[in-house]
């Protein structure tokens, strides 16, 4: 392993943290309840985490100024680029900060880092336009260069999160690939209490089954958000429909489809068919995720 990732690991376990991002962690959800603007800031309705989306305007306008000011004439355009990125950087926090309250203690703690660094590049941003705007060029200029350090830094943070910690990654992406293919045996019928969740084997996966007098449900068990035991959640009804609801940062997947019904879970839960033979339960993956078979 790097340095780099050497270092990174000793955040996430730097337990000092803990306070600071406990804090936090509660501050966000003390304000942002579950509902409609929670999910939209998750990206339900995008199918994909937000943020990183978001992130991508203050991060280009920042690398637009740095350029400029290193290669054009002074101040030619740098401090319209600097305040664009300001005022993109507020949906990208909120949305980040929303991401982050949903997640594990050790990602909490590089994001209490990251979330510390992209603070300190948005304070040298506006002392960078505050210079600039008394004439103070070469200040400015400095300040601006400062703060694109600082968000490179928070960048490359949220880089390791997303793609080493697999925050908002989908992590039940692999099951239409390593899923049983043919029909594989879950247990005799009579196994299955109605309404109760039970966790089976399917080949490589575990998975979730409820019967239900139309039948069963057979769900991958671990939650498309952070690999969470469903099995272990509660049935619950919205909206008429049967869902399941995460034990540990409660995402909720209507049951007939798999589909989101609330975040932070964005990515649908993987749906397995199933059949009866001879009074045993059999289920395999979808060919195509969302679609019996026929």
């Amino acid at each position: 392993m790097t340095e780099w990732g050497n270092l990174v690991d000793r955040v996430a376990r730097a337990q000092v943290l803990d306070k600071v991002a406990g804090m936090v962690r509660d501050a966000v959800h003390a304000v942002v309840r579950p509902g409609v603007v929670k999910d939209a800031a998750h990206g339900v309705w995008l199918g994909h985490p937000l943020h990183p989306a978001l992130a991508q305007l203050p991060l280009g306008c920042y690398t637009g100024a740095a350029l400029l000011d290193l290669t054009g004439a002074p101040d030619s355009g740098s401090s319209r680029l600097i305040g664009l990125g300001l005022l993109s950087s507020a949906p990208a926090a909120m949305t980040g900060l929303v991401d982050y309250a949903d997640s594990h203690e050790e990602q909490q703690r590089i994001g209490v880092v990251h979330a510390s660094a992209n603070s300190a590049a948005l304070a040298c941003y506006v002392s960078s336009l505050l210079l600039r705007r008394s004439g103070r060029t070469k200040g400015g200029v400095a300040a601006g260069l400062l703060g694109y350090a600082f968000a490179m830094l928070g960048a490359t943070l949220g880089g390791d999160l997303a793609f080493r910690r697999a925050v908002g990654a989908n992590h039940a992406a692999e099951v239409p690939h390593t899923g049983p293919e043919e029909w594989c045996d879950l247990g005799a019928v009579t196994d299955f209490a109605d309404g109760k969740p039970a966790r089976r084997q399917a080949g490589l996966i575990p998975v979730m089954v409820v019967s239900s007098g139309d039948g069963f449900t057979v769900l991958h068990d671990r939650c498309s958000h952070m690999a969470a035991p469903l099995n272990e959640g509660d049935l619950v009804e919205v909206a008429g429909e049967s869902c399941v609801e995460c034990p540990w940062h409660g995402s909720v997947f209507r049951l007939r489809d798999g589909a989101v019904v609330h975040g932070p879970a964005t990515a649908p839960q993987p749906v397995l068919d199933w059949q009866v033979a001879e009074g045993r339960l059999r289920a395999k993956v979808r060919t195509i995720p969302g679609v019996p078979a026929s």
